[in-house]
């Protein structure tokens, strides 16, 4: 679906331009084409299990590290 800008009347360029961003900004096109812009390969499920335990274990550590005050870095 192209977006389609007409100059009004006595309109300035400056405002014209102001408001193609506005309509390309809220039809989602740019963020559609960043998201495409590279390809991301697709991650199995066992891997992605292993990244989640990997996650919850981090979070435990830090969490029983905050309660005795110990910083982590």
């Amino acid at each position: 679906m192209p977006i389609e800008v007409r100059k009004k009347e006595n309109e300035s360029p400056s405002y014209l331009i102001n408001r193609f961003t506005k309509k390309m900004q809220q039809s989602g096109v740019l963020r559609e084409v960043k998201n495409r812009r590279f390809y991301k390969r697709t991650v199995n499920k066992s891997r992605r299990r292993v990244k989640a335990l990997h996650r919850e274990e981090k979070k435990k550590e830090f969490l029983k590290a905050k309660k005795l005050g110990i910083t982590l870095s």
